[in-house]
């Protein structure tokens, strides 16, 4: 198999990353578990607000009621699953996504939290009312005769691990090992290779290049330097006189007539 040199290595996934991923799948299944829970019990809540509201001037409330236990199970369904689709891309390093599950796991924290204080509150309410409408005290003790009795206990559980998951979750995504995760990859160093030319760099928009350099001809000899000829005298050559040495006036050599000795 040939491997690309320019391929960067892949990341791999540090296991914080992954098991928070798996936080956020679980905290889905137990909000889909708690939605279950929750439609299957709506009839016996309208059932008991409608009984209890009889008569008195919050009579059809119960609807009212009804619409906000649906309504809340809906939007914690929608933070389900935008959670799960959240793991997803953490898991492929999207850092964008993590940023994303900071704010919606966040925002899913604190209606949990409003909802599990809500419930307490109820609980802890007395016999306070107003008008002819029943206490809260009453309502809560129709309601526990009407729900099974697993209905609460199971409830509260979940609410609980749902929190405690989200909010472990939300914290590994912060850990140091997930930020080295989901840090911007540089790009990978590679060494020259031994033999290969350097990149030209780029000219520049509206500049002319420069021209290429003209190489120096080859001489076959140094101009300027004449050859040299051969030496006058020298025996052998032409123009020189013969050996035995110099002509003396009236030999046979042409030449000027001396003058007469006086």
């Amino acid at each position: 198999m040939v491997v690309d040199p320019h391929q960067q290595p892949a990341r791999v996934r540090p296991s914080v990353v992954t098991i928070s991923s798996y936080l956020l799948m679980f905290y889905a299944a137990l909000s889909v578990l708690s939605l279950i829970i929750g439609l299957s019990t709506l009839g016996t809540f309208q059932d008991v607000y409608r009984d209890a509201f009889a008569g008195t001037e919050a009579e059809g409330s119960e609807g009212v009621i009804a619409f906000a236990l649906v309504g809340g199970s809906i939007v914690s369904l929608l933070f389900a699953v935008g959670l799960v689709v959240l793991a997803l891309l953490n898991n492929r390093g999207k850092n964008v996504a993590r940023i994303i599950t900071w704010v919606v796991g966040g925002i899913a924290l604190c209606c949990s939290g409003l909802a599990l204080a809500g419930t307490a509150a109820g609980n802890a309410m007395g016999g306070q009312t107003s008008g002819d409408v029943p206490s809260q005290e009453e309502i809560n003790r129709r309601l526990d005769e009407a729900l099974p009795s697993w209905y609460e206990p199971v409830t509260l559980l979940l609410t609980v691990l749902s929190i405690i998951a989200l909010l472990a979750a939300l914290i590994l995504l912060a850990l140091p090992k997930a930020n080295e995760f989901f840090r911007k990859q540089e790009p990978a160093w590679e060494p020259p290779v031994p033999g290969a030319a350097y990149p030209a760099y780029p000219s520049t928009p509206g500049q002319p290049g420069y021209p290429p350099t003209p190489g120096y001809p080859s001489a076959p000899g140094e101009p300027g330097h004449p050859q040299a000829g051969p030496t006058p005298g020298a025996p052998g050559q032409p123009g020189g006189p013969e050996q035995g040495g110099e002509a003396h006036p009236g030999s046979d050599r042409p030449g000027p007539t001396p003058p007469p000795v006086s």
